[in-house]
């Protein structure tokens, strides 16, 4: 994925407690949803097509991935 973190504004989920345990969504950039982990911001991202990003929430959402808590 090109780099385009130094034009792009990241964001993480409200619902983070601030314990630098999360993944931060970048919008904006046509035709990917790039992903990344907060605790290294200058690793590197993932990068997902729009739909797949949207069937990944919705499966959250419909709490289809167990967690270890």
């Amino acid at each position: 994925m090109r780099d385009q973190s130094h034009e792009t504004i990241w964001r993480k989920s409200t619902y983070s407690n601030g314990d630098g345990d999360c993944v931060e969504v970048a919008d904006g950039i046509t035709g990917i949803v790039p992903v990344r982990d907060s605790k290294d911001p200058s690793g590197p991202a993932l990068g997902f097509t729009p739909e797949a990003w949207q069937s990944f929430i919705a499966g959250i959402r419909a709490d289809e991935f167990p967690t270890t808590n």
